[in-house]
């Protein structure tokens, strides 16, 4: 409560995790948007090895201190930075990271990569730059922009210097340079390169690519990714064959608050493929665990599976909950 006043005040556009009126979607939104506006040709997608782990506790006291002078406050943050973690009845103390499910991590975490990106982008990678360059980031997730290779491979080779001067790691194989320049239409001639329109990368858990419009353009197209759907239907089927005790009824409202729920957050245009694709699959999944169930009884058959769906237990339809054209207006 103390430290998010100060540090608000502070924190810059392109930081969306943890903040009070920044939401995961309003992140899309803006890489949505930088993509579209910035003649963007390049993502770099980062990856930072164990984050939360590996936080540098006298580098996060030594920037804590440029702002917050109080003593008493500054031991308070101490404490919990010592405070020790419970694990399979052990009790241990870590000497770096932040405590996990401390409620002062998340503030402490925006404070650290503020200062080690955020400000180091904005006032000493961007002027420094030929073209446009933009970032995003979600706590410890984020991925830059860049209109120019050139730029990019710059801001890649000495990206993992900078982290390391403050005790951080990039993961060598998950941090990447993508090709991501906006296809040419016919009308633009057929002068395109080999990579343009080819990368993907994925963020928030969306896969990001270039899809053609209905007019014939380009824009920045957003499904869900790959492994978020695998975790998301494994996780559905887990759930259900716990479930099986229970009443048809009762699975059925569970059931409908799980589907809303992935699509209140992956309900964004242009997904609705993948959320008809989730819910098919979800349903495919609940009868082949009630078929098990019946089959002293003869089973239950895809028909009168249909049949108690349409009667009884309808499943919600997907829904985009979140529109570009909403954002624009």
């Amino acid at each position: 409560m103390l430290l998010e006043p100060i540090y608000e005040q502070e924190f810059m556009e392109c930081s969306f995790g943890f903040r009070p009126g920044r939401s995961a979607h309003d992140a899309l939104q803006y890489l949505w948007k930088q993509c579209m506006d910035n003649q963007v040709r390049w993502i770099l997608d980062v990856d930072i090895r164990s984050y939360f782990d590996t936080l540098d506790h006298a580098k996060l006291r030594e920037i804590v201190s440029q702002r917050v002078r109080d003593g008493v406050v500054r031991k308070l943050i101490d404490k919990w930075l010592k405070a020790g973690v419970m694990e399979a009845g052990e009790l241990s103390y870590r000497a770096q990271g932040t405590p996990q499910g401390g409620v002062i991590s998340p503030i402490l975490s925006n404070i650290y990569l503020h200062e080690v990106l955020d400000k180091w982008f904005a006032h000493e990678v961007k002027v420094r730059l030929k073209g446009r360059a933009f970032l995003v980031r979600y706590a410890d997730d984020f991925v830059m922009g860049f209109e120019y290779e050139e730029d990019a491979q710059r801001v890649y080779a000495v990206l993992p210097k900078r982290f390391g001067k403050y005790g951080l790691n990039l993961h060598p194989t998950k941090t990447r340079l993508i090709p991501f320049g906006r296809p040419c239409t016919e009308q633009e001639g057929s002068q395109r390169t080999a990579e343009q329109g080819k990368g993907v990368f994925d963020f928030l858990g969306f896969t990001h690519y270039w899809g053609k419009t209905r007019k014939g353009g380009y824009a920045v197209k957003r499904k869900t990714a790959a492994k978020r759907m695998s975790r998301g239907l494994k996780a559905i089927s887990q759930w259900v064959q716990s479930q099986l005790h229970l009443p048809i009824r009762d699975q059925w409202e569970k059931l409908v608050q799980k589907l809303n729920g992935h699509f209140a957050y992956y309900g964004i245009t242009g997904n609705a493929e993948a959320l008809e694709r989730f819910r098919d699959a979800a349903k495919r999944l609940w009868h082949k665990w009630l078929n098990r169930r019946s089959r002293q009884s003869g089973g239950m058959s895809w028909q009168r599976f249909e049949e108690l769906l349409k009667q009884f237990y309808p499943l919600p339809p997907p829904r985009v909950v979140h529109s570009i054209y909403a954002a624009k207006s």
